[in-house]
């Protein structure tokens, strides 16, 4: 087995025995259970709360898409935003504890060491969003009885490769900059800077800024021009994954 192989299953095993395998599945999970109730219950709700004061004014019945654009509101807002904290010393930590010099006495290369890293917490989120995603497909499905999968899984998608994006973008923040709160901060303000340049039409349709609000579209069942932003993601997280790897081996241990 090479070094990268086992370096990359002491990274998997390290997930589910600490507190990685709680907070991200949790926050994912808390959505995907509340996402369809919530849907389907808010108009009621609202409703009861406000009495008369709607009086003339019907509120439109809820649908499965509905639901769908509830999980993605939140997984793309509070989701993205627990990653980057959760992520801000993923390599930093390593590094500050001694673990990362330790490990690199083995037959495992620096390059490898971020390719690792950043390969096995990308599936990592990858399969919390597919697990999300069927979770709620299944309770949309309960619920109101009719659950057409492409608007979630498209949108789903999207998220995913934006998750997997900014996953990159921690790997070389947290190499980079040796406070975890500082990498945080910094890949809050990078969250910032693509939700506001996603305002801008041609840019949201031709970069990685279009993942910010394309997945909420594509869940409300209408469509987005989805190539370019994914394409430009995907190779984005490479260039930063190649940055990370060149940032390291630079890097005083």
């Amino acid at each position: 087995m090479t070094g990268a192989a086992v370096f990359a299953r002491k990274e998997i095993e390290e997930i589910l025995r600490t507190w990685r395998i709680w907070v991200l599945p949790g926050i994912f999970l808390l959505f995907a259970l509340t996402g369809p109730p919530l849907a389907r219950f808010t108009p009621e709700i609202v409703g009861s709360l406000v009495g008369n004061q709607l009086s003339g004014i019907q509120l439109p019945p809820p649908t499965y898409l509905d639901s769908y654009s509830q999980w993605i509101k939140n997984v793309s807002q509070i989701g993205l935003i627990a990653l980057v904290i959760v992520y801000g010393g993923l390599v930093s930590g390593e590094t500050r504890s001694g673990t990362a010099v330790l490990v690199l006495t083995k037959p495992l290369s620096r390059v490898s060491f971020i390719v690792s890293k950043a390969a096995v917490h990308s599936g990592f989120v990858v399969i919390l969003a597919v697990v999300g995603a069927a979770i709620t497909w299944l309770l949309t499905y309960l619920i109101f009885g009719s659950a057409p999968g492409g608007a979630l899984w498209r949108s789903s998608g999207e998220f995913a490769v934006l998750a997997v994006l900014f996953l990159g973008l921690m790997t070389l923040l947290s190499v980079v900059i040796s406070s975890t709160a500082g990498a945080a901060g910094a890949g809050l303000g990078a969250y910032v800077a693509l939700s506001v340049a996603s305002i801008w039409k041609p840019l949201s349709d031709h970069t990685p800024a279009g993942l910010i609000t394309q997945p909420a579209s594509l869940a409300a069942g209408k469509d987005a021009p989805a190539f370019w932003p994914v394409l430009t993601a995907l190779v984005l997280t490479a260039i930063l994954i190649v940055l990370a790897g060149a940032a390291f081996r630079r890097k005083d241990l």
